[in-house]
C-alpha cells in the first residue's frame, strides 16, 4: 500500500476544522519553513522534490517558481488555479470539501517562498459549497495567527482571498484566469510575456494547481529529498486520481506515481475493477483532453511492456499508442459504451466553452461537434472520419491556449483506435442509434503482439 501524504486524515471526524487539522500536525510546515528556511531554501526543496503541476500539464513546480521576476518595489502574486472543470476530474474539489486547511497551508508556505503579500484561490463559479468551506477556513487560520500581519512574528504580511469564478472551463488556462480575476473577460493572453514577467496586474505571478499547492506541504515538513522517494523516475511523490466511468469503487485514490495500471484498475484497494462482471474497452486516463485508448494499448506499451501511472510510461508509444496523465481524471468504459457517442459528447463540450477568440478553435470545435452529431443519429457518411481527422490537424498547435488542442486530441485518438466502430455506425446507421458495436477486438491481448512483432 503507498503511503498518503495528501489524504493521510483525510478520514479523522472534523478535520476540515483548525482545531482537529491543528492537533494532527496541520501547519508545521508553515512553521518549520518561516523559523527556519529562507525563501529561497523553500524553492530549492521543491526542486529537489520533483513535483511537476498536478493540473494536467506537468511542468516542474520548483522551476516555475525559480522564474518569477523579482523588481524592487513591484508586487509578487500566487494565485491558486481550484477552476477544476476539466470532464472527469474532481479530485481538487475533494481536497477543498475535506481537508481545506492543507491548501491554506501550502498556500501560506508557497506565498512565503515566492515573496507575495496577496495571494488568491480562484474557485470555480459552480462549487459554492467549497468556496464557503475555504472561507470559513480562511477566517480561522487568520484567527490563529497564521494569516494577517507579521505572522508567527517574522515581520511577513499575508492576506488569502477566495474568488469565485464565472464557470469557464476557459479560465483553467493560466492567463484566461488571471484575465477574469481582473474582472475582464477570460480570455487567454498571447505569451510572451508569461505570468512570472507580467501576471496578474501586469505583475510577476506565479499561478499553480490545488494539488500541486497542497503537495508543498508533505515537502517541507519531510524534505523534497525524501518526497522525491516516492514514485518513479521522474514521476516523482503521490498523485490523486479522479477515478470514474465503469468502476466498482469510483473515487479519488492518492497513488504512489509508478503503480501499475492493472493494479490500480483491479485491486480492492483501488478501484477494484470494471463494475457488473463487464469488460474493459476503453480508458480515458487524464481527463477528457487526453487520448483515448483501447483496452490492450491501456494495459500494455506497444511494446508488450506492463504500463505504469506515471507521466513517461503513460505517454510511452507518444499519441500513436499512448497518452498523457493529464489532470488524473481516469474515466474506464466498459463493453457497453459507445466511443462515437463518448467523442461527440467530449467534442460537444469544448464546442460549447471555447472562449471564441481564435478562429481554428471556434470554428473547427463547432465542426467536429457536428459530423459527430450526424455519425451517432445515423446520418453520417465515410468520408467524416477523414473530414474529422483533417479538422482536428487545422485546430492543433493553431491556438493561443491548448484549449484547441485538448478539442483535437480526443478526436484524432478515438478514430486512430477506434476508426471501425465508427465506420460501422455509417454502414449500420440504423442499428447504430438503436444499440453498441461492442468490444470489438479492442481488449485482445494478440493486437499487441502482432504490432510488437
Amino acid at each position: 500500500m503507498g503511503r498518503k501524504l495528501l489524504l493521510e486524515h483525510i478520514n479523522v471526524p472534523g478535520i476540515n476544522t483548525y482545531d482537529v487539522y491543528r492537533s494532527k500536525g496541520g501547519y508545521t510546515a508553515v512553521e518549520k519553513a518561516m523559523k527556519t528556511l529562507t525563501p529561497e531554501e523553500i524553492v530549492e526543496e521543491v526542486k529537489k522534490s520533483g513535483l511537476r503541476g498536478r493540473g494536467g500539464a506537468g511542468f516542474p513546480t520548483g522551476m516555475k517558481w525559480s522564474f518569477l521576476a523579482k523588481p524592487e518595489g513591484v508586487a509578487r502574486y500566487l494565485v491558486c488555479n481550484a477552476d477544476e472543470s476539466e470532464p472527469g476530474t474532481f479530485k481538487d474539489r475533494y481536497l477543498m470539501t475535506y481537508i481545506p486547511h492543507l491548501l491554506i497551508e501550502g498556500m501560506i508556505v508557497a506565498s512565503f517562498a515566492l515573496g507575495a503579500n496577496t495571494s488568491y484561490i480562484y474557485v470555480r463559479g459552480e462549487m459554492m459549497p467549497q468556496i464557503r468551506i475555504l472561507e470559513r477556513a480562511i477566517a480561522e487560520a487568520k484567527n490563529a495567527g497564521f494569516l494577517g500581519k507579521n505572522i508567527l512574528g517574522t515581520g511577513y504580511d499575508l492576506e488569502l482571498y477566495v474568488q469565485p469564478g464565472g464557470g469557464a472551463y476557459i479560465c483553467g488556462e493560466e492567463t484566461a484566469l488571471l484575465e477574469s480575476l481582473e474582472g475582464k473577460r477570460g480570455n487567454p493572453r498571447i505569451k510572451p510575456p508569461f505570468p512570472a514577467i507580467a501576471g496578474l496586474y501586469g505583475c510577476p505571478t506565479v499561478v499553480n494547481n490545488v494539488e500541486s499547492i497542497a503537495a508543498v506541504v508533505p515537502i517541507i515538513n519531510d524534505g523534497g529529498d525524501e518526497y522525491a522517494k516516492l514514485g518513479i523516475g521522474r514521476s516523482t511523490g503521490t498523485k490523486l486520481i479522479s477515478a470514474g466511468g465503469n468502476l466498482k469503487k469510483p473515487g479519488v485514490y492518492e497513488i504512489d506515481l509508478g503503480l501499475p495500471v492493472e493494479e490500480f484498475l483491479y485491486s480492492d484497494e483501488y478501484c477494484g475493477g470494471i463494475a457488473n462482471g463487464k469488460r474493459l474497452k476503453a480508458v480515458v486516463a487524464g481527463g477528457s483532453s487526453v487520448p483515448i485508448l483501447p483496452a490492450n494499448l491501456f494495459m500494455k506499451t506497444i511494446n508488450n511492456e506492463p504500463r505504469l501511472m506515471s507521466y513517461e510510461s503513460l505517454a510511452d508509444g507518444g499519441f500513436v499508442s499512448g497518452t498523457m496523465m493529464g489532470s488524473g481524471g481516469f474515466i474506464a468504459y466498459d463493453e457497453d459504451q459507445c466511443i462515437v457517442r463518448n467523442t461527440w459528447n467530449f467534442a460537444r463540450f469544448y464546442s460549447h466553452e471555447s472562449c471564441g477568440q481564435c478562429s481554428p478553435c471556434r470554428e473547427g470545435t463547432g465542426w467536429m461537434e457536428k459530423v459527430l452529431h450526424r455519425l451517432e443519429n445515423g446520418h453520417g457518411k465515410m468520408s467524416d472520419m477523414d473530414l474529422l481527422v483533417d479538422v482536428s490537424k487545422k485546430i492543433e498547435g493553431n491556438t493561443i491556449c491548448p484549449l484547441g488542442d485538448a478539442a483535437a486530441w480526443p478526436v484524432a485518438s478515438a478514430i486512430r483506435h477506434f476508426r471501425d466502430e465508427f465506420e460501422w455506425h455509417v454502414t449500420n446507421a440504423a442499428t447504430a442509434v438503436r444499440r453498441n458495436y461492442g468490444i470489438a477486438h479492442y481488449a485482445d491481448p494478440l493486437i499487441i503482439a502482432e504490432k510488437a512483432g
